[in-house]
């Protein structure tokens, strides 16, 4: 089941997003003022977003509503406000990277029922994960070499970064500043 994002949704977002551009974090000071994109493709769903969600010193509401669009739970078809500041975290890397290849999303929101059943078989998901508060997604870049992904991440300083090489992703959140290796 598939939830979309009306008027009065995106309405809100906008609003949420203007004010989290008030308390910008300490990484996005880093970031230059001019229009900042992303390039996301969801290996699970086939949706794909190359737009520019923040220009004119402002989040861009109906962009972020499409970015969150792709990053849905799969599994649910649930959405959530996804953090603006882990978009401005994935611009951050791809530019360290100077690569315009899009981020392919392995995983990005998860809802509540999601992350129980994963937790349930895997150590490795955290039962309080930063996906289920639209604070995370799980990534590759096709070209570009994990270790690579995982030191630009690190060098964002963005929030957590988790480096999974045998399931060929990179974690990046924008919780505190951590870092850790899972398989």
């Amino acid at each position: 089941m598939q939830t979309l994002i009306g008027r009065r949704a995106a309405l809100r977002l906008g609003a949420g997003a203007l004010l989290s551009g008030l308390a910008m974090p300490a990484f996005a000071s880093n970031l230059d003022a001019g229009p900042r994109r992303a390039i996301l493709h969801n290996l699970h769903t086939g949706d794909r977003f190359n737009e520019v969600y923040f220009a004119n010193g402002r989040y861009v509401p109906d962009a972020l509503a499409e970015a969150m669009r792709v990053l849905r739970d799969w599994r649910t078809g649930e959405q959530k406000m996804m953090e603006p500041a882990l978009f401005d975290a994935l611009h951050a890397i791809n530019t360290r990277l100077e690569t315009n290849q899009p981020f392919q999303i392995i995983s990005g929101y998860r809802s509540p029922k999601t992350n129980a059943a994963l937790h349930a078989k895997s150590k490795g998901v955290a039962s309080n994960s930063q996906h289920t508060l639209g604070k995370a997604v799980d990534v590759r870049i096709q070209g570009v070499d994990l270790r690579n992904l995982q030191k630009a991440a690190l060098n964002v300083g963005a929030g957590g970064v988790g480096f999974y090489p045998k399931s060929n992703f990179v974690h990046v959140d924008t919780g505190r500043v951590r870092q850790w290796s899972g398989v």
